[in-house]
């Protein structure tokens, strides 16, 4: 990856009882190799020996910082308080984000990450897969974290950035406090990542950085319980997307339905059963041209063999979610 000038960066850390995590991870983000850089992690309310670890830490790495926000003070707790505290606290303008449970793909990831050349710049979009591990459902979150971030790129790419995930996002420190942060939706907990990048990307401001060195793995839900909190909180947070973008997403999953919907239509007809399997065998061998070599690039390599049943799986999933998050008043910070 191409030096840029190297400019100081602040990565934003918030951790809520994430010891382990922390324990594990976090020292490949302080050994980063880049030269002028520190870590803020937002130690949220925790319980678990967070801050002792931290401290110790400190220790070694003088280039942590430690912010800790102390349970009983007088705010709207969550999250987005966690990371405002974290961004008052940063001393540079580059802001990278990334969470306790992630872990840099390589010592180059700042570099990756960092700010671009172009001073029009103010959001870079990275990538985050989900490590691998056994079963169906880790099939399933990896290949509908591969969707999402061709969605997202893809219209970063043509101009219309809607959302990036916090797991690995760098932004300016004068863009966020120029839009007033979180104000907009800091009564809905999640939408840190997705919601302020609606509000505040465009087509010239917002680049794009999918490098396999500057990509962050992450840790999958293993339970299919906590998937549908996670999924529940992002789906709240979709609600209040700009009309456009609401439009277009809604439009994709409309489409998609109609697809299946009249493809189970019409194998049910002597007359039609032929030309809907050919039509369906088409669209799976166009796919087979494109999918393999995406999933390749965003490190799903391995799901290559699987991705029509994934791709059935990950309908039935969405449209299930959507009803069922209809029904969910409140999801909280953990």
């Amino acid at each position: 990856m191409p030096d840029r000038g190297r400019k100081p960066i602040s990565v934003i850390i918030s951790a809520r009882n994430e010891l382990k995590n922390l324990q594990e991870y976090l020292p490949a983000v302080l050994e980063q190799n880049y030269p002028d850089f520190e870590v803020v992690v937002v130690n949220d309310r925790s319980w678990d020996g967070t801050a002792d670890l931290l401290e110790e830490f400190s220790k070694t790495y003088a280039r942590l910082k430690i912010v800790t926000v102390s349970e009983g003070e007088k705010f709207i707790a969550g999250k987005k308080f966690a990371i405002t505290m974290g961004i008052k606290a940063a001393s540079n303008e580059w802001l990278v984000f990334t969470d306790a449970d992630c872990l840099p793909a390589s010592k180059d990831w700042l570099t990756g990450m960092q700010q671009p050349a172009d001073d029009r710049t103010e959001i870079v979009l990275g990538y985050s897969p989900y490590q691998k591990k056994w079963g169906i459902l880790n099939a399933l979150i990896r290949f509908e974290t591969f969707f999402t971030a061709v969605n997202y790129l893809s219209f970063a790419i043509k101009g219309m950035p809607y959302m990036g995930v916090g797991r690995n996002m760098a932004y300016k420190k004068s863009l966020f406090f120029k839009n007033k942060g979180f104000a907009a939706h800091i009564h809905i907990p999640s939408g840190d990542d997705d919601l302020f990048v609606n509000a505040n990307a465009n087509a010239v401001n917002t680049a794009i950085q999918f490098h396999k060195d500057a990509q962050v793995w992450s840790v999958p839900n293993t339970s299919l319980k906590s998937y549908l909190k996670q999924k529940k909180r992002h789906f709240g947070a979709g609600k209040l997307y700009k009309p456009k973008h609401k439009f277009i997403l809604s439009a994709q999953i409309i489409i998609q339905f109609l697809f299946y919907a009249f493809f189970i239509i019409l194998i049910c007809f002597k007359a039609t059963l032929y030309p809907a399997l050919a039509v369906l065998g088409i669209s799976i061998i166009v796919r087979c041209f494109v999918y393999p070599r995406l999933l390749k690039r965003l490190n799903c390599g391995n799901l290559r063999w699987w991705f029509p049943l994934l791709d059935i799986l990950l309908f039935i999933f969405l449209v299930f979610n959507g009803v069922v998050s209809i029904f969910v008043k409140k999801i909280q910070w953990r």
